[in-house]
């Protein structure tokens, strides 16, 4: 990316740069009524979406600069829970006893949102009381949208890279493969769809990243605002419609995306619904110096990429984790139990028999689920001795309990396990089926397709 490409940003609108240097000498101030005088609700409105997206969006910028972010969080993190604790007690009655996790739609969240919004109304009527003179904001609102463009848009690069370098999504797990479809969530239905195609993965998140990428200059700011726009309101939906705990942050994003438009939005109507030429957008220089306008392009294009890159790498290394390139256990596999003794008794597969063992499966490091003649699935932690042939397994929510199963490999296929579980001998065989049987797996893409295959 050029730091001033020649394209316009959206096609018919013209975009007037009155940064391009004249021939005239430089001037050394600004007019002080550079833009017509805003009208009171407008000037009310600024100041409400100023103090808000400001509120919202820290600590950025400083939450991406090395080591300054271990020194902010711990003061903004307690000023935070001080707020939305005494909130969530003395205005709603509830007791917050669970802080943001993996889940960004907790009680916490939703009251800090509150928060934030009686302190942006707060701030509003304040500033209006102090500044009601000043005729407009146009300096301000230039500045408040570049803030807000590079919020949005490190945020789209960040999701895009892991979605490009797959790793967000990572294909069907073996333990996702033997799970009953009903007993899915819809999260979980979600998550298995996207990483069923790798391609599709690979797709939305290049969606993302190119709405990142055109937000980071001005000249196309509104077509990556669009872009944006349209991608984050595929993911407000789908976080809503498939339960995924994103929703107030992705419908914060999107509300960003959609605040970026609205400047342009008489001119969107002239070209796209009136039929007629729109009005030339002036895009005003933030800086009255060349050389800090040229300074700010070159450090603009040189963080930008060099942050993309870091954003890949980072997605590259967290595939190796969690991705298509982690680590794979030495008994990989989901593994059908053939045969089960239980105290020297055969235990047959009846489905009546809800504690039988019908599977084992090693699907990642350090676990191991079985699942039971129910298709319930119970989840254990373990560590694998190869040289003893042993598997430690001890369980999540208590650690009290351990055990250790003695396991053999009569052929490549075949696995004896045996040894004391929760108070019974037990003796397994079992045989390991391959994860290319499953239709998910080995459909595949076809450009031909006689007849639907909708099973």
């Amino acid at each position: 990316m050029s730091s001033e490409p020649n394209a316009q940003s959206f096609p018919a609108l013209t975009l007037v740069d009155s940064a391009r240097p004249e021939p005239t000498p430089e001037p050394t101030a600004e007019p002080v009524e550079a833009a017509p005088r805003w009208g009171l609700a407008k000037r009310v409105v600024f100041r409400f979406a100023f103090c808000y997206l400001l509120l919202y969006n820290l600590p950025f910028p400083l939450s991406h600069v090395p080591y300054v972010d271990a020194l902010i969080y711990p003061p903004l993190g307690a000023f935070w829970n001080f707020l939305v604790y005494a909130v969530g007690d003395q205005v709603f009655g509830v007791d917050i006893t669970v802080q943001p996790n993996g889940s960004g739609d907790t009680t916490w969240n939703y009251v800090q949102v509150f928060c934030i919004l009686i302190l942006s109304l707060a701030a509003t009527a304040i500033w209006t009381f102090l500044d009601r003179r000043r005729p407009h904001y146009a300096r301000l609102d230039d500045w408040l949208r570049v803030y807000v463009r590079f919020a949005l848009a490190l945020t789209l690069l960040s999701y895009g890279a892991i979605k490009v370098i797959p790793s967000q999504f990572p294909a069907p797990s073996l333990d996702r493969l033997i799970q009953p479809y009903g007993d899915s969530s819809p999260m979980g239905i979600l998550w298995t769809f996207m990483g069923a195609s790798t391609a599709y993965v690979i797709f939305s998140g290049a969606c993302e990243m190119l709405g990142g990428l055109l937000l980071a200059a001005r000249r196309t700011m509104l077509l990556g605002a669009l872009v944006s726009a349209g991608v984050m309101l595929n993911v407000v939906v789908l976080n809503f419609c498939y339960d995924v705990p994103v929703k107030l942050y992705s419908s914060h994003l999107l509300l960003m995306a959609v605040f970026l438009t609205l400047p342009y939005l008489r001119q969107l109507t002239d070209l796209l619904v009136l039929n007629r030429r729109p009005e030339p957008v002036e895009i005003r220089p933030l800086f009255r110096r060349k050389w800090l306008h040229r300074g700010a392009l070159a450090l603009r294009t040189v963080f930008l990429f060099g942050w993309t890159g870091v954003l890949l790498y980072q997605a590259y290394e967290g595939s190796k984790e969690y991705g298509f390139l982690a680590p794979k256990p030495p008994l990989y596999g989901i593994w059908t139990v053939d045969q089960l003794e239980m105290d020297g008794v055969v235990r047959p597969p009846l489905i009546t028999d809800e504690s039988r063992w019908r599977r084992l499966v090693f699907g990642y490091p350090g676990g191991v689920s079985i699942q039971l003649m129910n298709d319930s699935r119970q989840r254990y932690r373990i560590t694998l001795d190869p040289d003893k042939k042993l598997l430690n397994l001890t369980k999540r929510d208590d650690a009290q309990w351990k055990t250790s199963l003695s396991y053999s490999q009569p052929g490549p296929k075949q696995l004896v396990v045996e040894g004391m579980f929760d108070g019974h001998k037990i003796r397994a065989r079992l045989h390991r089926q391959d994860e290319n049987d499953f239709l998910l797996i080995n459909r595949g893409f076809r450009w031909i397709n006689e007849y639907p295959h909708n099973r």
